[in-house]
């Protein structure tokens, strides 16, 4: 791979955005980052990474309705989504569903709290 690939990294927990961030680097991958999705959509269209690693319950913009509306565009539509996802643990006190995440055209699903090797092995195959 002669040319870095940029994954844009979106959670509004800074810390698992600078976590992840660091792990990608490790890895020489080329990171951005955004802290919600209307945040994440300008560097979508500024920079236009090859994968978005993407939570799911964030301010402003849900990270189902990022992935939707990225899914559904014909000029985003190829760049891979990886959503994490701590739904699962706090369903009962969400308005987010396993339905939606069915129903989410995204490329995979991790659950938090995150495990950065399954996560990194995602992004590799997800980018292949």
């Amino acid at each position: 791979m002669t040319d870095q690939q940029l994954i844009l990294v979106v959670d509004d927990d800074p810390d698992i955005v600078e976590s992840i961030s660091m792990k990608l680097e490790s890895k020489n991958y080329k990171v951005a980052k955004a802290y919600d999705g209307v945040e994440a959509w300008d560097k979508i269209k500024e920079e236009r990474p090859a994968l978005i690693i993407l939570d799911v319950m964030m301010p402003r913009k849900n990270g189902y309705e990022l992935c939707d509306e990225l899914k559904k565009s014909d000029e985003y539509k190829d760049i891979a989504v990886v959503l994490l996802t701590a739904v699962a643990d706090a369903v009962t006190s969400t308005s987010f569903t396993h339905m939606d995440g069915r129903t989410t055209l995204a490329d995979d699903y991790i659950p938090k709290p995150v495990e950065l090797d399954k996560l990194m092995n995602s992004v590799k195959e997800n980018l292949e």
